[in-house]
């Protein structure tokens, strides 16, 4: 068995687990009063650091179907492949009167191709999001957005199998030049639907150290300090059910060993039931480890996550 296949149980294992009790939870739904009082597609689904937003991004949606009055939850398993590596993410997420948001995701990757091929590395990310003012869907009257704040502690759990690649002894991505191996990452963000024009728009701004959202650590060689970076999606609603766009996220370079380049996708979302979703996209996270790894250019894949929630 490869170290790759004896990885791929405890996730399956978990992800199984995740779609078992967000199946109860929905068949309880009616008796603990979630009340599903959204729309599709205003649930908003998980992204990859677990919050509710579209694929790369949050959203100043709070996840979950449930209304003021009300709560709802969301539980995703997404799959990122690239050019030399492998992301799976998957977590939950639960909102409460449409107000306050908690979430939990696992990352993990793993080098695929090239010089380190079979290298690890686990994070796990814990969320918080409060929504402040606005409502993105009902006040089509006005022209102020859905305002929400965010944080996202993030801890690194090592890095694996790097004797394997000729790095023996290399555990932590401190070792690699990252100050810490956790962070928090703060973001402020506003939404907004034009519902006249099947539009949906969001602006973020996030304060962050993460290297590759966290993966290689926090800080670096280059610039241990928080930096201020943007982040937008927009979107067109096809149908109800149907939206397609696209995200931006700008990340900070802070490790010599990392030509650390922004993140953008092209992405579609189908909610065939109220609660079932997919999000497949087209995705370029830049450069990862471009000096050491087989390419120097952008890596590119595909994007795609399976979630269930109410």
């Amino acid at each position: 068995m490869t170290n790759r296949q004896r990885r791929l149980i405890p996730s399956t294992l978990t992800v199984a687990v995740l779609l078992s009790v967000s199946h109860q939870a929905l068949a309880a739904t009616d008796f603990i009063g979630a009340d599903q009082g959204k729309l599709h597609l205003t649930a908003g689904f998980n992204d990859v650091d677990g919050a509710g937003g579209a694929g790369l991004v949050p959203l100043a949606f709070i996840t979950g179907y449930g209304s003021s009055d009300s709560w709802g939850a969301n539980a995703h398993v997404t799959s990122v492949h690239l050019d030399d590596f492998q992301l799976t993410a998957y977590g939950v997420a639960v909102g409460a009167l449409d107000r306050v948001e908690l979430s939990f995701a696992r990352h993990e990757l793993e080098v695929v191709h090239g010089p380190l091929d079979g290298l690890g590395v686990d994070h796990d990310i814990i969320g918080l999001k409060i929504k402040l003012v606005g409502d993105t869907l009902y006040r089509q009257d006005s022209w102020l957005p859905q305002i929400a704040v965010g944080a996202q502690y993030k801890k690194n759990k090592g890095i694996k199998d790097a004797a394997s690649v000729g790095l023996p002894g290399v555990t932590n991505p401190t070792q690699l030049g990252a100050q810490d191996d956790s962070g928090t990452d703060y973001y402020l963000s506003a939404t907004k639907i034009f519902l006249g024009q099947s539009l949906v728009v969001d602006v973020n701004l996030r304060y962050t150290k993460a290297n590759q959202f966290g993966l290689l650590g926090f800080g670096g060689d280059q610039d241990d300090g928080y930096s201020l970076k943007p982040e937008a999606a927009v979107a067109y609603l096809f149908t109800r059910k149907f939206a397609g766009g696209f995200e931006f996220r700008a990340k900070p370079e802070n490790l010599g060993v990392d030509t650390e380049d922004n993140a953008w996708d092209a992405f579609v979302a189908w909610t065939p039931t109220r609660n079932i979703s997919l999000v497949a996209a087209y995705v370029n996270l830049g450069s990862i480890l471009g000096p050491v790894t087989s390419r120097t250019d952008d890596q590119k894949g595909t994007y795609l996550s399976f979630q269930v929630g109410f």
